[in-house]
This record gives structure tokens, C-alpha cells and sequence, in this order.
């Protein structure tokens, strides 16, 4: 009984002397044994808060880095899933299809102009230096409502009704230029969904041969299949959609320029008139 009891108190002190090098990282005395496990239980209330603070930093410094990786890795994967040989044509019809917008942007802003302001100084060239002076201003003017201007002028000598011939006729084919282009881009709009849809029949058809071949309709077959089918449809309206916003607003602009020219084309041959540049019937 003595050596049990003997055996139980050497235990707990060794256990005791464990515990508190293993707080302090040296082998107290006996002396400080009392003083040492009183610290160590009260160290971790005041340093722990700051190693939740040096736990939270990281956590709240990396969520945007996170999330912009974790998209672009969706993306990514949803793609890969999809499978290259659907996936790969609708990203070109992508590509293409916003080189095709992006082109006929440039180029409809670059042809639109203040036509009020263009009209006042092609009146006060005529006035200054002729029908000449108004021709070179045309010409050195980009935009559609410059060449219907510079198209009626070259022809101010053959009569008003020449004149408004010409001006209608370079009209339609000013608007010829400013839709170039376009039919692709409609194409690639029609197109895209087009082959999201034929991917994804495809794709249900090698589902349903998973399942003939299973022996068996698995929900986890039948799941991943028509998961990886259908994402060629949502790529397929997902390109549709961002081509139909740039062909709708580059529709618009067009739709303005027309309005524009029409406009300048009736207020150029009043400004003819006006200036007597040309002459009606009645004058002549």
C-alpha cells in the first residue's frame, strides 16, 4: 500500500514539473512551481486575443484576391467541362463577333460630327471662296454627311433636281457603309445559341449512353451528364446576349446618323438654294 502510494505521488509530480517546463521552456524549483503554473494559466488569457488578431489578418486581407481567382477558375473549369469542341466555337464567335463590334463603334463615332456647325461653315465658305472653297472642306471632313455634302456640290451645276439626286443616291450608299459588317455580326448572334443547343443534345444523347451502358439510370450518371450538356447552352446565350447589346446599340447609332443626314441633306440644298449655288426651275 505504502509503494502504491509512494509510486502515485512521484507520478503527479512528474506530471506537475512536465506541465510547467513545458509552459516556461526551463525546469523550475520547487520554490517556483506555485508561481509558475499561476503565470502560465493567466499568460493565455492576455495572449490570446492578440493570436486571434494575427489568425483574422490574413482572412480578411485575401477575400478579394479569392474571389477574382475563384472566378476566373469557375470559368475556367465550366469551360473545360463544357468540352472543347462545343466550347471553343462559341468562344470564337465571342471573339470575332466584339472585333466586328468594336470596329463599327470606332468607326460610327469617329463619323459622327456637330452637322449644325458643319452647315454654318460650309455656308460661310461659299460665301468666302465658292463652291471650290465648300468642296475642299467636305473633303477634308470624315463622316457620311461630309461626303452627301461633297456629292451635291460636284454637281451644283447641273440643277437642283441632279443635286437632290445625288445627295439621296450617295445617302444609300452611305448607309451601306456604315452597316458594314453587320450580317456577321447578326450571324454570330443567331449562331451562338445555335450551337449551345446542338451541343447540348449531343451531349444528352452520350448521357443516355452512360445509362444504356450502366445498366442502370444513376442519379449521379444522369446528374453529371445533363450538367455538362447544358452548359454549352447557357455558353451558347451568354455570347448571344453580349453581341445582341452591342448590336443594338450600334443599330442606334446608326439610326441617328440616318436621322442626321436626312436632316443636313434637306437643310444643305435649301443653303444651296439660298446661296444660289443652284437654281429651281422657277429661277431659272
Amino acid at each position: 500500500m505504502k509503494k502504491s502510494i509512494a509510486l502515485f505521488t512521484l507520478a503527479l509530480s512528474l506530471s506537475f514539473g512536465t506541465g510547467a517546463i513545458a509552459q516556461d521552456g526551463s525546469e523550475p524549483t520547487n520554490g517556483e512551481s506555485v508561481e509558475m503554473t499561476e503565470e502560465s494559466a493567466a499568460a493565455p488569457m492576455v495572449e490570446e486575443p492578440v493570436a486571434e488578431e494575427a489568425a483574422e489578418a490574413p482572412a480578411e486581407a485575401s477575400p478579394e484576391a479569392t474571389t477574382e481567382t475563384g472566378f476566373r477558375e469557375v470559368i475556367k473549369d465550366k469551360f473545360i467541362e463544357g468540352g472543347y469542341q462545343w466550347m471553343s466555337p462559341l468562344l470564337i464567335c465571342l471573339i470575332i463577333g466584339l472585333a466586328v463590334a468594336i470596329e463599327r463603334i470606332i468607326y460610327l463615332n469617329m463619323a459622327t460630327i456637330n452637322t449644325k456647325k458643319f452647315l454654318e461653315r460650309i455656308e460661310s465658305s461659299l460665301k468666302s471662296g465658292g463652291v471650290e472653297s465648300a468642296r475642299e472642306l467636305c473633303r477634308s471632313t470624315a463622316g457620311p454627311v461630309a461626303g452627301i455634302f461633297y456629292e451635291g456640290l460636284t454637281r451644283s451645276d447641273e440643277g437642283i433636281e441632279v443635286v437632290e439626286n445625288s445627295v439621296v443616291s450617295y445617302g444609300s450608299v452611305e448607309m451601306g457603309k456604315m452597316e458594314r459588317a453587320l450580317p456577321w455580326l447578326s450571324l454570330f448572334i443567331a449562331l451562338a445559341p445555335m450551337l449551345g443547343f446542338l451541343g447540348t443534345v449531343i451531349g444528352m444523347i452520350e448521357a443516355f449512353d452512360r445509362i444504356e451502358a450502366a445498366g442502370d439510370i444513376s442519379p449521379t450518371v444522369v446528374a453529371g451528364g445533363i450538367k455538362i450538356a447544358l452548359l454549352t447552352t447557357v455558353g451558347g446565350l451568354i455570347v448571344a446576349i453580349i453581341l445582341q447589346i452591342f448590336y443594338n446599340y450600334i443599330m442606334s447609332k446608326i439610326e441617328g446618323l440616318v436621322n442626321d443626314m436626312e436632316e443636313a441633306s434637306v437643310n444643305f440644298i435649301d443653303l444651296l438654294v439660298k446661296t444660289g449655288v443652284v437654281k429651281t426651275k422657277n429661277n431659272a
